[in-house]
């Protein structure tokens, strides 16, 4: 924009402001922007905004009274963008530390899946997980089936957008779970870990049934799960059938209590497919002939 006409624009919205400001008799000229001093009151304002760490604004602000100047709007007008702007910063802001607090191994989004190769369960279950109506009303969610159809993959892309949409979350393996739990224990720590587990709006168990544990570590497990029964959502990703969980947990009556906890009200997903890896693995065989 040539030097002369960002002058006449930049006077217009001067002008206009000095007329509305003046014409308030409570106001006093130390707040007024003058031609002689044409920044002043905005280097006081981006000071002030730093202070109270409102960076967006300071960062949309010079492009917004261009706008103001060029579009002819109202000072209530100039207020409501810098502050959607702000909020806009922060809320994206929020999201990002609930995503890094949630500890996802790896990010995984919803529209990343191929949802034609998901299981055919799946695919019909997909829509209405994407509500998350499931997480509001504290309903668990198990994908069972044989490894690479995906169930770790939709797992961490729910949890992702949860974060997104303002839900805590924690993403973690069974076997590490167990690791935390016995650590805490161990550290006179427990209550303390247990607390912060039963606050999560969602918690995501991944692997269960890949590593088998003792009568004590089952016994942590279902206490622990326990803490979040029909109050918050949980979300377990098995290799594993139900039928099969005593294979990796001897006593039988704690499998059934488990599964009884877990499996209440919860939505249950067969995962069972072809392995997208072992796709993947004879289309790279099929290109190398």
């Amino acid at each position: 924009m040539p030097a002369d006409r960002a002058t006449r624009i930049r006077g217009r919205f001067h002008h206009r402001y000095l007329s509305e400001h003046n014409s308030n008799p409570h106001n006093h000229s130390n707040m007024i922007m003058t031609d002689s001093h044409p920044l002043s009151d905005i280097e006081r304002i981006i000071a002030t905004c730093r202070k109270l760490s409102m960076f967006a604004i300071c960062e949309s602000l010079a492009g917004t009274l261009r706008d103001a100047a060029a579009d002819n709007l109202s000072h209530a007008e100039v207020i409501a963008r810098l502050l959607d702007a702000e909020l806009e910063s922060r809320t994206m802001a929020a999201q990002r530390r609930r995503i890094r607090a949630a500890a996802f191994p790896q990010l995984k989004y919803l529209h990343d899946l191929v949802r034609e190769d998901l299981p055919a369960e799946a695919r019909a279950a997909l829509p209405e997980l994407e509500t998350l109506d499931f997480v509001k009303n504290g309903r668990n969610l198990v994908l069972y089936g044989n490894p690479g159809t995906g169930k770790t993959h939709i797992a961490t892309a729910l949890g992702i957008a949860a974060c997104q949409r303002g839900h805590s979350v924690l993403f973690t393996s069974v076997p590490r779970l167990l690791t935390m739990v016995r650590e805490a224990r161990s550290q006179h720590k427990l209550t303390q870990l247990q607390n912060r587990f039963e606050k999560y709006d969602l918690v995501i168990c991944d692997e269960f049934g890949y590593v088998s544990c003792d009568k004590e570590g089952a016994e942590l497990l279902f206490n622990h799960l326990s803490l979040r029964a029909e109050t918050r959502s949980t979300i377990i990703t098995t290799n594993l059938a139900f039928s099969r969980w005593n294979e990796i947990i001897p006593d039988k009556v704690l499998v059934n209590a488990l599964v009884d906890r877990l499996t209440h009200k919860a939505r249950i997903i067969n995962m069972t497919g072809t392995s997208y890896r072992l796709k993947q693995t004879q289309q790279m065989i099929k290109n190398q002939i």
